[in-house]
């Protein structure tokens, strides 16, 4: 038995919720690579080419996009699983998969949509991600033609989940809907209430340092970020404090001290001005900054695991605190150069309108507005709670560009 059979990637984590039959006969793919080539080849990853990542689509010529943004992310989970002894085609296929539920304008629009379906259980990105994965994505459908989504193993689903709970009153972020129960109760089998798998916590640290580390990147990039003026005593209590009240509950101290671990890195960036020489030095922070964490994270791990493969339930990834810090203050960066301009949350506000003007106006010309993969499901709604669930099923789908067009054509006629 080679190692990739061996358990705990046994029977029960390869199967689906459909039974299927191998394609070619005598040939059998791997089920986690199956997993990974049916969420790269589908609509709901190519969509995410044209969502919102920080800096807005069309904004500049090269922004990263959801898409792009799940590609690096991917790439990065995929070497960490490598290092950890996970499977990395199952961890690739959860980090391609995460942010296939976000919806346009990026968090600005599942704030949105949160609000518009507030009484009905409210949206989240990761719930979202399930429905995606498990129901709204076209490729298999069960036996009463219901469609299953893209039909991922246990194992893969399970991986993708980042918030494996129900809406809950502790806490904005959940990974299921109350109509998604019946698969998130499948692919949580055995699992232990409220623990995440190695993977997806692989996944959601690649994620934290492909966002903090690349948003950075792109905001520097664009000229927002002001790189010279990050020592400055001022700046550096703002970044502090916004740390504190959106990334990480830590002490002032521990904050100015990660700040302070950064800016000593010989790699650090201390001034750019888009030469071909500030371009390659922004290149390397960025590629250091992901060893940086990643490296940091594998260490640990391994200073409590061995050299043993972590797999499953069997292990906990292991990131330092200084090391959250650093993340968490990347994060901050971003968040007060890009996303806090003055011309960013004017055009959210308007984003925010436009989502909630589309839905309210979807709502009352269904089933005939919306596109026809969606039309029997709204049909078939049990009530109105779960016609509802559907229309945002629709908003959610659009990208920027396509939300902007519909707007026009169903609210403003155009």
């Amino acid at each position: 038995m080679s190692d990739r059979d061996a358990s705990p990637y046994d029977e029960a984590t390869r199967a689906r919720i459909v039974d299927e039959a191998s394609k070619v006969e005598g040939v059998e793919r791997d089920a986690f690579v199956r997993d990974r080539a049916r969420v790269l080849h589908s609509a709901a990853l190519r969509r995410l080419a044209a969502r919102t990542q920080v800096v807005g689509v069309g904004e500049s010529d090269f922004p990263r996009t959801r898409l792009t943004h799940s590609l690096e992310c991917a790439q990065i989970g995929r070497e960490l699983a490598v290092s950890l002894g996970a499977d990395p085609d199952l961890v690739d296929a959860a980090c391609l998969a995460h942010d296939l539920g976000h919806p346009p304008f990026g968090h600005n629009g599942e704030a949105a949509l949160a609000a518009f379906a507030a009484d009905v259980g409210g949206f989240e990105g990761n719930a979202q991600s399930l429905r995606v994965l498990s129901r709204l994505e076209a490729k298999v459908a069960h036996p009463d033609g219901k469609s299953a989504g893209l039909n991922l193993t246990r194992a893969t689903l399970d991986a993708a989940t980042k918030y494996p709970w129900p809406r809950r009153s502790d806490t904005p972020k959940f990974g299921v809907y109350d109509d998604d129960r019946p698969v998130f109760e499948w692919l949580r089998e055995g699992a232990p209430t409220g623990e995440r798998c190695v993977e997806a916590q692989i996944m959601d640290w690649a994620d934290d340092v492909a966002y903090s580390v690349h948003d950075l990147e792109d905001g520097v990039q664009a000229g927002h970020v002001p790189v010279a003026r990050l020592s400055d005593d001022g700046e550096r209590a703002e970044l502090v404090a916004l740390t504190q009240r959106s990334y990480l509950a830590a002490e002032a101290e521990e904050l100015f001290a990660a700040l302070d671990r950064l800016a000593a890195q010989e790699f650090w960036l201390a001034a750019f001005d888009g030469s071909l020489h500030s371009m390659v030095a922004l290149k390397r922070m960025t590629s250091e900054l992901i060893a940086r964490l990643c490296g940091a994270a594998t260490r640990a791990t391994r200073e409590v695991v061995g050299d043993r493969p972590i797999r499953r339930y069997d292990g906990q990834l292991v990131i330092p605190r200084e090391i959250r810090a650093e993340c968490a203050v990347l994060k901050a960066v971003a968040d007060r150069y890009v996303m806090s301009r003055e011309v960013t949350m004017r055009a959210q506000q308007v984003q925010r309108e436009q989502l909630i003007e589309l839905a309210d106006a979807l709502a009352a010309t269904a089933p005939m507005s919306l596109e026809p993969w969606l039309r029997d499901s709204y049909t078939a709604a049990a009530d109105d709670a779960a016609k509802l669930r559907v229309v945002v099923d629709q908003v959610a789908s659009l990208t920027d560009t396509s939300a902007v067009a519909w707007h026009a054509r169903h609210c403003r006629g155009d």
